[in-house]
């Protein structure tokens, strides 16, 4: 019985999970993806180096990216905006 609590938990823990990064993966109105302004462990969503949000491990990785209001992110020091793939 134990045992089948602990999938069960793992299974609804997944499901959140899950529903929490289809928003990231997504995007949203009025934002765009900025990369190489992400301070350790601040990224919104994977990149070929780790699969999820909060992973990266440093400052200022040019491939990890956070959302930010359109426009601001070639304002910030080492923003670049991320293109969209097509």
């Amino acid at each position: 019985m134990k045992q089948y609590k602990k999938m069960l938990m793992a299974a609804i823990a997944g499901a959140f999970v899950l529903g929490l990064s289809t928003g990231a993966l997504a995007g949203k109105p009025g934002m765009e993806k900025c990369t190489g302004i992400v301070k350790a462990g601040m990224n919104d969503c994977g990149t070929s180096k780790h699969a999820c949000a909060g992973q990266s491990s440093a400052d200022g990785d040019a491939e990890e990216w956070v959302y930010v209001p359109e426009g601001t992110c070639t304002k910030l020091v080492g923003g670049t905006v991320k293109a969209a793939k097509k």
